[in-house]
Protein backbone atom coordinates (compact mmCIF):
# COMPACT_ATOMS: atom_id res chain seq x y z
CA UNK A 1 0.00 0.00 0.00
CA UNK A 2 1.33 3.46 -0.66
CA UNK A 3 1.60 5.85 2.17
CA UNK A 4 0.87 9.90 1.22
CA UNK A 5 1.69 12.73 2.71
CA UNK A 6 -0.57 15.71 2.73
CA UNK A 7 1.28 19.19 3.69
CA UNK A 8 0.77 22.68 3.33
CA UNK A 9 0.86 25.94 5.28
CA UNK A 10 -1.64 26.86 7.03
CA UNK A 11 -4.54 27.80 5.55
CA UNK A 12 -3.76 25.89 2.44
CA UNK A 13 -6.64 24.26 2.38
CA UNK A 14 -5.16 20.44 3.11
CA UNK A 15 -7.83 19.79 5.21
CA UNK A 16 -10.24 20.48 2.78
CA UNK A 17 -8.08 18.34 0.39
CA UNK A 18 -8.00 15.58 2.99
CA UNK A 19 -11.90 15.41 3.12
CA UNK A 20 -12.23 15.33 -0.83
CA UNK A 21 -9.83 12.24 -0.54
CA UNK A 22 -12.23 10.78 2.07
CA UNK A 23 -15.03 11.22 -0.03
CA UNK A 24 -13.19 8.96 -2.51
CA UNK A 25 -12.88 6.43 -0.13
CA UNK A 26 -9.17 6.88 0.65
CA UNK A 27 -8.21 6.84 4.37
CA UNK A 28 -6.54 9.87 6.19
CA UNK A 29 -4.62 9.82 8.81
CA UNK A 30 -4.71 13.60 10.41
CA UNK A 31 -1.37 14.07 12.42
CA UNK A 32 -2.36 17.07 14.34
CA UNK A 33 -5.84 15.47 15.54
CA UNK A 34 -3.81 12.43 16.49
CA UNK A 35 -1.50 14.71 18.56
CA UNK A 36 -3.64 15.81 20.58
CA UNK A 37 -5.39 12.45 21.80
CA UNK A 38 -1.48 10.90 22.37
CA UNK A 39 -0.69 14.01 24.89
CA UNK A 40 -3.68 13.13 26.31
CA UNK A 41 -3.96 9.21 26.18
CA UNK A 42 -0.27 7.99 25.92
CA UNK A 43 1.17 7.69 29.45
CA UNK A 44 4.71 7.88 28.30
CA UNK A 45 4.48 11.41 26.22
CA UNK A 46 2.47 12.84 28.86
CA UNK A 47 5.08 12.18 31.30
CA UNK A 48 7.88 13.85 28.72
CA UNK A 49 5.96 16.72 28.83
CA UNK A 50 5.59 17.15 32.28
CA UNK A 51 9.47 16.44 32.96
CA UNK A 52 9.84 19.44 30.28
CA UNK A 53 6.66 21.61 30.67
CA UNK A 54 6.01 21.03 34.62
CA UNK A 55 3.10 19.96 36.44
CA UNK A 56 1.09 22.87 34.95
CA UNK A 57 0.83 21.32 31.58
CA UNK A 58 -1.76 18.94 32.69
CA UNK A 59 -5.14 19.80 34.91
CA UNK A 60 -6.77 16.80 36.40
CA UNK A 61 -4.90 14.87 33.84
CA UNK A 62 -5.94 17.17 30.55
CA UNK A 63 -3.24 18.59 28.49
CA UNK A 64 -3.57 22.27 29.63
CA UNK A 65 -3.49 23.46 25.83
CA UNK A 66 -3.67 27.05 26.59
CA UNK A 67 -0.71 26.51 29.21
CA UNK A 68 1.16 24.83 26.61
CA UNK A 69 0.76 27.52 24.15
CA UNK A 70 1.93 30.08 25.92
CA UNK A 71 5.24 28.37 26.86
CA UNK A 72 5.80 27.53 23.33
CA UNK A 73 4.57 30.05 21.06
CA UNK A 74 7.23 32.59 21.18
CA UNK A 75 9.81 30.61 22.30
CA UNK A 76 11.70 27.94 18.75
CA UNK A 77 13.64 25.90 21.29
CA UNK A 78 10.73 25.18 22.82
CA UNK A 79 8.17 24.69 20.04
CA UNK A 80 11.25 22.15 18.63
CA UNK A 81 11.36 20.16 22.33
CA UNK A 82 7.60 19.29 22.06
CA UNK A 83 7.98 18.24 18.46
CA UNK A 84 10.76 16.38 19.20
CA UNK A 85 8.27 14.55 21.97
CA UNK A 86 5.29 14.43 19.99
CA UNK A 87 6.69 13.21 16.74
CA UNK A 88 7.77 9.54 17.36
CA UNK A 89 4.53 8.78 19.49
CA UNK A 90 2.44 10.35 16.46
CA UNK A 91 4.75 8.95 13.74
CA UNK A 92 4.17 5.27 16.18
CA UNK A 93 0.49 5.78 16.01
CA UNK A 94 0.42 6.57 12.36
CA UNK A 95 2.81 3.30 11.69
CA UNK A 96 -0.16 1.30 13.12
CA UNK A 97 -2.90 2.73 11.78
CA UNK A 98 -1.62 2.68 8.18
CA UNK A 99 -1.11 -1.03 9.05
CA UNK A 100 -4.78 -1.49 9.61
CA UNK A 101 -5.96 -0.19 6.39
CA UNK A 102 -7.18 -1.92 3.35
CA UNK A 103 -7.11 0.83 0.48
CA UNK A 104 -4.67 1.03 -2.36
CA UNK A 105 -2.88 4.14 -0.55
CA UNK A 106 -3.34 6.29 2.71
CA UNK A 107 -2.98 9.68 3.53
CA UNK A 108 -0.72 11.42 6.11
CA UNK A 109 -1.82 14.36 6.19
CA UNK A 110 0.33 16.68 8.24
CA UNK A 111 1.74 20.14 8.64
CA UNK A 112 4.98 19.26 9.15
CA UNK A 113 6.06 16.38 7.39
CA UNK A 114 9.53 17.35 6.34
CA UNK A 115 10.03 19.55 9.03
CA UNK A 116 9.51 16.30 11.53
CA UNK A 117 11.74 14.10 8.76
CA UNK A 118 8.09 11.61 8.22
CA UNK A 119 8.96 12.24 4.36
CA UNK A 120 11.58 9.99 4.60
CA UNK A 121 8.87 7.02 5.72
CA UNK A 122 6.32 7.87 2.48
CA UNK A 123 6.26 7.44 -0.74
CA UNK A 124 4.96 10.19 -2.16
CA UNK A 125 4.16 14.00 -0.69
CA UNK A 126 1.38 16.22 -2.31
CA UNK A 127 1.80 20.10 -1.40
CA UNK A 128 -1.23 22.24 -1.13
CA UNK A 129 -0.30 25.64 -2.19
CA UNK A 130 -2.25 28.81 -1.70
CA UNK A 131 -1.30 32.61 -2.45
CA UNK A 132 -0.32 33.87 1.57
CA UNK A 133 -3.44 36.91 1.33
CA UNK A 134 -5.95 33.67 1.02
CA UNK A 135 -4.16 31.58 3.57
CA UNK A 136 -4.47 34.38 6.13
CA UNK A 137 -7.80 35.20 5.25
CA UNK A 138 -9.40 31.62 5.39
CA UNK A 139 -7.17 31.14 8.81
CA UNK A 140 -8.91 34.68 10.17
CA UNK A 141 -12.13 33.04 8.94
CA UNK A 142 -11.69 29.80 10.19
CA UNK A 143 -10.02 30.80 13.98
CA UNK A 144 -11.45 33.90 14.69
CA UNK A 145 -7.90 35.46 15.15
CA UNK A 146 -6.21 38.25 13.66
CA UNK A 147 -3.88 39.16 10.62
CA UNK A 148 -1.06 39.36 12.93
CA UNK A 149 -2.01 36.06 14.78
CA UNK A 150 -1.76 34.17 11.95
CA UNK A 151 1.16 36.07 10.50
CA UNK A 152 2.83 34.92 13.93
CA UNK A 153 1.79 31.19 13.58
CA UNK A 154 3.75 31.62 9.91
CA UNK A 155 6.85 32.77 11.03
CA UNK A 156 7.28 29.57 12.68
CA UNK A 157 6.33 27.75 9.75
CA UNK A 158 8.91 26.61 6.64
CA UNK A 159 8.33 28.75 3.67
CA UNK A 160 5.21 27.93 2.15
CA UNK A 161 7.77 28.00 -1.63
CA UNK A 162 10.29 25.82 0.31
CA UNK A 163 8.31 23.17 1.26
CA UNK A 164 6.69 23.23 -1.93
CA UNK A 165 9.98 22.45 -3.86
CA UNK A 166 10.13 19.54 -1.49
CA UNK A 167 6.35 17.96 -2.95
CA UNK A 168 5.87 15.16 -5.09
CA UNK A 169 2.86 16.73 -6.54
CA UNK A 170 1.23 19.82 -5.71
CA UNK A 171 -2.39 21.44 -5.33
CA UNK A 172 -3.32 24.58 -6.33
CA UNK A 173 -5.76 26.06 -4.26
CA UNK A 174 -6.09 29.58 -5.34
CA UNK A 175 -9.31 30.16 -6.08
CA UNK A 176 -8.41 30.46 -10.05
CA UNK A 177 -8.01 26.52 -10.41
CA UNK A 178 -10.74 24.09 -9.12
CA UNK A 179 -9.26 21.82 -6.65
CA UNK A 180 -11.38 18.53 -7.26
CA UNK A 181 -10.03 17.89 -11.05
CA UNK A 182 -6.47 17.86 -9.18
CA UNK A 183 -7.46 15.79 -6.76
CA UNK A 184 -8.97 13.52 -9.24
CA UNK A 185 -6.17 13.04 -11.78
CA UNK A 186 -3.21 12.18 -8.56
CA UNK A 187 -6.21 9.82 -7.10
CA UNK A 188 -6.59 7.85 -10.28
CA UNK A 189 -2.52 7.77 -10.62
CA UNK A 190 -2.12 6.46 -6.82
CA UNK A 191 -4.90 4.10 -7.34
CA UNK A 192 -3.14 3.07 -10.95
CA UNK A 193 0.19 2.54 -9.11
Amino acid sequence: MLRIGLTGGIGSGKSTVAKIFEVLGIPVYYADDAARRLMNEDENLKQQIIHHFGSDAYVDGKLNRSHLAKMVFDDKEKLALLNSLTHPAVMHDSEEWMKAQNAPYTLREAALIFESGINKYLDYVIGVSSPESQRIQRTINRDSVTSEQVLARMKNQWDEDVKMQLCDFIIYNDEEQLVMPQVLALHKKFSEL
